[in-house]
């Protein structure tokens, strides 16, 4: 799913930690999922297969949210450390996800923002520059 506009960097972190980043602009779910994968395929020690399932799908819930009700991702951004992979994904909306009752229907959803909430270690929401949003979520290594 690589394209002109994806980016790896490896930095070094102020206390000496090797950091590895991964920046690209998904417009599916599924392009997201490559990503993740070709992402974690680089890190090492490589992560385990829970985290990596987890990490799929929090990140598949995630971009399919923000295309579902922003309309696009304006970027994923992954970044590895040794104690988690954390995930960045910003659209151009400034509503903050909402809890919702699940619609056993399957027709409106209500499922994807507690599923992320409880994949991930953490999660939080914060405004961006540009008047979208930045959900921030991360998945313990």
């Amino acid at each position: 799913m690589e394209t002109m506009n994806d980016r790896i960097l490896m930095t070094l972190s102020p206390d000496g930690e090797t950091r590895t980043d991964f920046v690209c602009r998904p417009e599916k779910a599924a392009d997201a999922r490559d990503a993740v994968s070709a992402f974690v395929a680089r890190l090492h020690p490589a992560p385990t297969s829970h985290m990596v399932q987890n990490l799929l799908i929090l990140v598949s819930e995630l971009v399919t949210n923000a295309v579902r009700h922003a309309g696009a991702v304006t970027a994923l951004w992954l970044t590895a450390d040794r104690r988690g992979v954390h995930v960045r994904v910003t659209d151009p909306s400034p509503a903050h996800p909402q809890d919702r009752t699940p619609d056993l229907t399957g027709l409106n959803g209500g499922f994807g923002w507690p599923m992320i909430q409880r994949l991930a270690q953490e999660v939080r929401v914060r405004d961006a520059a540009n008047g979208g949003k930045v959900i921030l979520a991360t998945v313990p290594r």
